[in-house]
């Protein structure tokens, strides 16, 4: 047995120490701002927080160095990105905010912050943000500034790196809580690259196959139209950028897969975003869907603030759950859950990522909303030719058959997509061994044929 050191464990090491040892100078050099404007808050010291130059990374091979390098951040921008940082590393440094004003016999207004469930330290908002980037109260430059910080154009929004999260309408900007995102306190401190789970607050699950193109069977008319997909994926840069015509084309494209189940519809979106180098977020509509008013639109909108600044295709299955026709507004909340589906219709079209809608029957779906599609592709059920082209490659040259030519007579006579002749040599798997043999038998994959046949409601 080998005792030597794994080498992918030795360079996960070195790049958590280079990390800790980045992080360990930066929160020094925080906390010392911090201190130096607590001071000059409270008038026992006037030096300038601005003047604490903060800790030379060039060279660094650090992920601190390199975000700070990718994103050019600025003095305020490496202030407000330690703040968020620090509940997570050493939330001891916010401590001094948690002083108390003796005259409300409350926290200080300008200190912002708030309260967690579990954490007892000092959480951060915009209001802290605001006080650290400020010489004083009257620095209403920088305080201005810092808005600008929590708007789509600045890095930190473009990267998901953070954000101002608003729990009530109406309350002042800054006062949303200071939230680093996972994607960068993963890479801050392990170096890795944090990818978000299915949950009840991200309905949305990240799929991906092993299969590739050749296992792929569809119509050559159906091809042509991936095609034209894979092409904006792989080209819709340069068309927006080098060749001007983002100036009437938006960055975002979306695709309406439609036609019958287990036709491809799915395996197409992983191949298409396995191309792209772009992963696939399956959205899950039941957890989206909500019978509360408004819910729809929050749990759909977790969703797309997570993907906003990453490369993903959003792709929706059974679509028409959330993008069918609209009722009738026989009362309230028939009219308001129409505005939300057209809120969140609006939602998809200014999304300047990928978005694919898959659907059984394209004519449940909004024909205003369908007019917005860039491309509809439809996943017709496969012909005979084809059917044996799927027969061949789920089953493989080594399956172990007892008439190889059975598939030729199975591919005629039964009507079935890709995913039910999947399900059928499952079943054809599973009876084999229950009864004791090595071999599939024609007997047990016509079995399976007439069982997927009745689940549609077909007879052979």
């Amino acid at each position: 047995m080998s005792t030597g050191a794994d080498p992918r464990g030795d360079t996960a090491a070195r790049a958590a120490a280079l990390n800790a040892e980045a992080l360990r100078k930066e929160l020094a050099w925080f906390e010392a701002v911090l201190l130096a404007r607590l001071n000059r808050r409270f008038g026992q010291a006037q030096t300038d927080p601005r003047s604490l130059a903060p800790p030379d990374v060039t060279g660094d091979a650090s992920e601190l160095a390199r975000l700070v390098g990718e994103l050019s951040l600025t003095w305020a921008d490496r202030v407000v990105l330690m703040l968020a940082l620090a509940p997570h590393v050493r939330p001891r440094i916010l401590d001094p905010l948690l002083v108390r004003d003796t005259q409300t016999d409350r926290g200080f207004t300008e200190f912002g912050g708030w309260k967690g469930h579990a954490h007892g330290g000092f959480l951060p908002t915009g209001e802290t943000a605001a006080l650290l980037v400020t010489r004083d109260d009257d620095d209403l430059e920088a305080r201005f500034a810092l808005r600008g910080m929590f708007d789509g154009a600045h890095a930190f929004q473009r990267k998901g790196v953070l954000t101002l999260n608003h729990e009530a309408a109406g309350e002042p900007f800054l006062s949303g809580a200071l939230v680093l995102s996972e994607e960068a306190l993963t890479r801050l401190t392990t170096g890795e690259t944090h990818k978000p789970d299915f949950s009840a607050t991200f309905p949305a699950k990240l799929i991906s196959t092993h299969l590739t193109w050749d296992d792929l069977v569809l119509a050559s008319e159906t091809r042509a139209e991936v095609e034209t997909v894979r092409g904006w994926m792989t080209h819709g840069r340069t068309i927006l950028d080098d060749w001007g015509l983002g100036r009437v084309l938006k960055p975002g494209y979306r695709s309406l897969f439609h036609g019958p189940p287990g036709t491809g519809k799915t395996l197409t979106a992983m191949l298409i975003g396995q191309d792209a180098g772009a992963d696939v977020y399956r959205i899950d509509l039941s957890m989206v869907v909500s019978k509360y008013i408004g819910e729809t639109e929050k749990n759909l909108a977790r969703v797309f603030d997570q993907a906003q600044s990453r490369d993903w295709i959003l792709f929706f299955d059974e679509a028409d759950a959330l993008f069918g026709k609209r009722t009738a507004a026989a009362s309230s909340n028939d009219r308001y859950a129409n505005q939300e589906v057209s809120y969140l219709l609006q939602r998809v079209e200014d999304f300047p990522g990928n978005v694919i809608l898959a659907t059984n029957l394209k004519a449940n779906i909004d024909e205003a909303f369908a007019r917005r599609f860039q491309s509809m592709v439809y996943f017709p059920m496969p012909d005979a030719g084809q059917r044996l082209k799927l027969w061949n490659g789920i089953l493989g040259r080594d399956a172990r058959l007892e008439e190889e030519d059975c598939k030729r007579r199975l591919a005629d006579r039964y009507e079935l997509s890709g995913g039910a002749i999947t399900n059928v040599v499952r079943f054809g798997a599973i009876s084999a061994l229950r009864d004791g043999r090595q071999t599939i038998n024609a007997a047990d994959l016509e079995r399976g044929a007439v069982k997927e046949l009745r689940k549609e409601g077909r007879t052979a």
